[in-house]
């Protein structure tokens, strides 16, 4: 089930288990998993997109190699707030993939996560080649790690 709140998809998890947070791009889906306690989120690996079906089933096996428990998507708001075409696909992907799954998947505002994780790399002295091959999973970290603390926030 997809939930727009993020109180929302608190409710719909089970008290324990490890949730992946996802980047969607035009060409990536970059992944990050949390640990089963929710405190922390890792970066482990980039989804090369090829069409919605074979996307999904790459997610899922990921889902199942690793008991997780939740999704989160990261939603790319306009910088005022508004949501545009981006957002819009990354919900028809929401819908789409709540279809195959009985997960609970939720949103966070992702604005400038990409930023971030592009100056954290910048910080690491990443090469440019490696930059690029990673981007994308840890913006996904980034991602999951926002939406952790505020779950954590949420349990008080």
């Amino acid at each position: 089930m997809v939930h727009d709140d993020i109180a929302d998809f608190m409710t719909a998890l089970p008290p324990m288990g490890a949730i992946a947070g996802l980047d969607l791009g035009t060409k990536t889906i970059g992944v990050a998993v949390s640990d089963g306690m929710r405190s922390v989120a890792t970066p482990i690996t980039v989804v090369r997109r090829k069409k919605f079906g074979l996307d999904a089933q790459a997610l899922l096996e990921i889902v199942a190699d690793r008991d997780l428990k939740g999704l989160i998507l990261g939603l790319p708001r306009n910088m005022d707030g508004s949501e545009g075409p981006r957002c819009q696909s990354t919900r028809a992907f929401a819908r789409n993939l709540s279809r195959l799954t009985e997960l609970p998947i939720g949103f966070w505002d992702e604005r400038l996560s990409t930023v971030a994780a592009e100056r954290a790399l910048l910080e690491a002295d990443t090469s440019r080649r490696k930059r690029a091959e990673v981007i994308d999973q840890v913006a996904a970290g980034y991602i999951l790690q926002g939406a952790l603390d505020r779950l954590r926030h949420l349990r008080g």
